[in-house]
């Protein structure tokens, strides 16, 4: 089973996590602009220290001199924390004063502004400038070497970023706590919610009450009151389903166990006939419940899928009358056909649809005078319908609303019908998006019912 998924944790991760990589982004930033700034504040001292040397180069008598006494050697080599070196050289003489140790530049460069690099003395790393200086009264060229440790940068550097990481540090642990607790109480609803549900009997599927929710929760508190609202009304068809049908069932059961014990009683076989008779009729009755019951709860699990096909509905109809003729003629009743197409084509259920058809003409010829008449039309301009009459007593106007009820049987009725015929016409027709109507027959007092099927998409 896969493990859930925590909400809190991902709304923290979404909140942090940008947060983490603008601070992140924020301190590299940092640190080069930090980098290059110290770089430039040192660089400008080491320079000003070449300068300083500089002057120190005299010319006298035609000859160079560099006089570096004592005191301005300390001042040059003083430092708490790092180490400096120089030297002065000259293109003709060579070096004329300091540490032949400081290194050269790597490659050469244009001395017309002061040069500055990276280098090691004695494997310590070291920032070196070098000043080109030139005389007028002297041909020769020198050049104003001052080397540097990097203690002070580093130290520098680590000062500057340590006061400006640690605030942030503190800022992002902050946030953090502040938004934990923001959504421990922002999510409180739902854990309340989440209680009252839990509370609740399986047989409670009363609204939850939406007093003092927030408009988020809201709108879930509402899609589960639909929820329920749903499954209480399936659950109420369902009670009334099974109990209508338990009603339905009873009635041919019993009548089947008293002429079976009736059977039991009588002597011979004449006295036993009439009771087989009767037990033949109370199992057709019960078979014919069934087989309705069947198709009917075959409507509800299709309308999950309508996993239809495409239907020529012509075909399908001629078929079923064909298959009701015989009955229609054991009653003396003519059975017509009539189409206003050789195809008609439609989506659909085909053992459906069957159904819906014969039960519409197992109506008509129940219910319908003997000697009567029964025509099927079948139409497909403006969009295919099948319209079936009969010239039987029709439907009074004040019971068209209760025929298509489960159980109904209009008081008075004739035959042996459980109510279920046109229960399961008004589901099978409701499952195909079929619209139903009826009304009195055009050319008799019977019954006109018309199926206008949805037009096929091109």
């Amino acid at each position: 089973m896969p493990k859930s998924k925590s909400l809190r944790k991902a709304i923290l991760q979404r909140l942090l996590f940008p947060l983490i990589v603008f601070i992140s982004g924020e301190t590299i930033l940092s640190y080069y602009v930090t980098l290059h700034y110290v770089n430039e504040t040192y660089d400008r001292w080491l320079l000003d220290s070449a300068s300083s040397l500089a002057q120190e180069i005299k010319v006298r008598q035609a000859k160079v001199l560099v006089e570096l006494p004592n005191s301005a050697m300390e001042i040059v080599r003083w430092d708490e924390r790092d180490k400096t070196f120089f030297k002065i050289f000259s293109e003709r003489k060579g070096l004329l004063a300091g540490d032949s140790v400081v290194p050269e530049p790597s490659a050469p460069g244009d001395f017309s502004k002061p040069v500055f690099f990276t280098a090691e003395i004695d494997r310590e790393p070291v920032r070196v400038v070098v000043l080109r200086v030139d005389r007028a009264d002297i041909d020769d060229t020198f050049y104003v070497h001052v080397a540097e440790t990097l203690q002070k940068r580093n130290n520098m550097m680590t000062d500057i970023l340590l006061a400006d990481l640690l605030p942030q540090i503190a800022m992002v642990l902050f946030v953090s706590g502040f938004l934990l607790t923001g959504l421990s109480k922002g999510l409180l609803p739902l854990k309340v919610l989440a209680d009252e549900i839990a509370k609740r009997s399986s047989h409670d599927l009363s609204p939850i009450a939406d007093t003092n929710v927030l408009i988020e929760v809201k709108s879930l508190t509402d899609t589960i009151n639909g929820l329920l609202t749903q499954l209480s009304t399936a659950i109420d068809g369902q009670q009334r389903f099974v109990a209508n049908a338990a009603h339905q069932l009873r009635t041919p059961l019993a009548g089947f166990s008293l002429q079976v014990e009736r059977a039991l009683r009588e002597e011979n076989m004449a006295g036993v006939k009439p009771a087989l008779i009767q037990m033949r009729k109370s199992a057709e009755r019960l078979t014919h419940t069934v087989n309705q019951l069947l198709v009917l709860a075959r409507t509800e699990p299709v309308a999950g899928t309508n996993d239809f096909q495409t239907l020529d509905l012509c075909e399908l109809v001629r078929n079923t009358c064909m298959e009701w003729a015989s009955k229609a003629s054991a009653k003396d009743m003519e059975l017509g056909f009539e189409s206003s197409a050789e195809t008609i084509m439609v989506q659909g259920d085909e053992i459906l649809l069957t159904e819906m058809l014969g039960n519409l003409l197992d109506n008509a010829i129940n219910y319908g005078h003997s000697h009567g008449y029964i025509s099927v039309e079948l139409k497909h301009d403006p969009q295919p319908a099948v319209i079936i009459e009969d010239d039987g007593p029709g439907i009074p106007q004040h019971e068209i609303d209760k025929i298509f009820d489960r159980f109904y049987r209009i008081p008075g009725s004739s035959g042996n019908g459980c109510g279920l015929g046109l229960a399961i016409v008004k589901e099978i027709a409701s499952l195909h998006e079929i619209e139903l109507e009826l009304s009195r027959a055009t050319r008799s007092s019977g019954t006109r019912i018309r199926l206008s099927f949805p037009r096929l998409a091109a």
